[in-house]
Parts: C-alpha cells; sequence; structure tokens
C-alpha cells in the first residue's frame, strides 16, 4: 500500500505537534511562515521547488 501526503500537510502536522507539545511559539512559527511566504515569491523557488522534489524522489526510492 502506498501513501501519498502532501508536503504541507506533512509539515503543517509538525507544525500543530510543535506548538501544541511547546517546543515550537506561536510568533517565531508566523515569522517563519512569512518567511516562506515571501521566499516563493523570489527567484530562487524554482531551485527550491527542485531541491525538495530530488530529496522526495530520494526517500520515496529507498
Amino acid at each position: 500500500m502506498v501513501l501519498s501526503i502532501s508536503l504541507t500537510l506533512l509539515t503543517g502536522i509538525v507544525v500543530f505537534l510543535l506548538v501544541r507539545s511547546g517546543h515550537q511559539r506561536i510568533l517565531p512559527g508566523v515569522a517563519c511562515a512569512l518567511f516562506g511566504f515571501s521566499l516563493a515569491s523570489t527567484d530562487i523557488a524554482p531551485g527550491i521547488t527542485s531541491a525538495i522534489q530530488t530529496v522526495t524522489r530520494w526517500i520515496s526510492a529507498l
């Protein structure tokens, strides 16, 4: 059985668990999210997307 889950959903779950456990505070998390959104609108975004896809392909090949 193959389980497919989006990276956004997976990281959302991780962030939720970190906030609930007290290891991540809300304001630094919001700052990181805003940084991510601003980074996505730059010229480096395709390179980041390509790197993430390469890593996920490598993990799925294991």
